[in-house]
């Protein structure tokens, strides 16, 4: 067995960092991240005698990257890990240093995915009943009803100008990501709350402003107001935990998904490009039939007696 050369090793990966810094200009937290990966691999390589990133195989990084996982590392830390141990191969590949990558082809165990928590119904009307009159009080429920009412993003809800409005049609013009633009219903009872707090915008907007939100400023409103705003009215209504945008934007997809079954349609909606990320909430609907089957059907009681 070749005795191993760590100094060889700690060269390989600092000459990478110095490639990341001045070649590919990371920032400085990136090329941490990717040093904090590299160092431990180099010490594990030290630990087994590898002799050199060379005699690194596909075989050994899975012992590795299964060793990282029994140490408690989560499947998203040993994506990351597999990532910088490619990242390094191909720049040590492109200097002659290696014949070839032995981390392509490794898999991390999957990342189990959280599904996103929501409000029922009976929960988002008791939040919703909001009896304050003030501009203030009026743009923040306009605010929370268009989040549960079409489901935006907070970008896009912030992005909004008052011409993206056509209340008389109950639809709204957003912007999301990748610059799409897609036409999205507008409930009633959104449509009430927004026809409400632009009878009072002009007392917080500037003339020349066309956001449809602002803030005391009489600008268009800012992401972390319209975050602190819904706290405090989580906190003031009573709700059961804190609200946030995305919890209202999950909220109206689950609901809608429950209510309709039409996975394409919640996924236009949404504005996904892949209806893969619109499918964790048939995880939710799923839980929520097991629960009614549960209740329900007479195979599923428990007998009380």
């Amino acid at each position: 067995m070749a005795v191993p050369n760590s100094q060889q090793i700690s060269e390989s990966v600092e000459s990478f960092l110095d490639h990341l810094t001045h070649e590919r200009r990371l920032s400085p937290r990136t090329r941490e991240s990717y040093a904090r990966d590299l160092r431990a691999a180099a010490a594990w390589l030290a630990q087994q005698k590898i002799a050199s990133w060379g005699h690194f195989t596909q075989q050994q990084v899975r012992h590795y990257i299964a060793s990282r996982h029994r140490q408690g590392y989560s499947p998203k830390s040993l994506h990351r890990e597999l990532s910088s141990l490619r990242s390094l191969y191909n720049y040590l590949l492109r200097e002659n240093r290696v014949e070839a990558n032995p981390a392509l082809g490794v898999r991390a165990p999957k990342v189990r995915r959280k599904l996103p928590t929501t409000l029922d119904v009976d929960q988002l009307n008791q939040l919703l009943s909001i009896d304050d009159n003030s501009p203030i009080g009026l743009r923040d429920l306009a605010i929370m009803e268009l989040f549960y009412s079409s489901g935006v993003r907070l970008a896009e809800l912030i992005a909004l100008d008052i011409n993206h409005l056509d209340l008389n049609e109950q639809i709204v013009e957003v912007t999301g990501k990748g610059a799409k633009t897609r036409l999205l219903p507008v409930g009633r009872k959104a449509v009430e709350a927004i026809r409400a707090w632009l009878k009072v915008r002009g007392e917080l907007a500037r003339d020349e402003e066309t956001a449809l939100f602002v803030g005391v400023r009489g600008r268009r409103i800012s992401r972390s107001t319209i975050q602190k705003q819904l706290h405090e009215w989580s906190v003031r209504q009573g709700a059961p935990r804190n609200v946030h945008p995305h919890l209202l934007r999950h909220s109206f997809a689950s609901h809608l998904l429950e209510s309709s079954g039409d996975l394409r349609a919640v996924q236009e909606l949404l504005g996904h490009a892949n209806i893969s990320t619109t499918q964790i909430y048939t995880h939710l609907d799923f839980q929520h039939l097991s629960e009614v089957y549960d209740k329900a059907h007479p195979r599923a009681k428990k007998r009380s007696d």
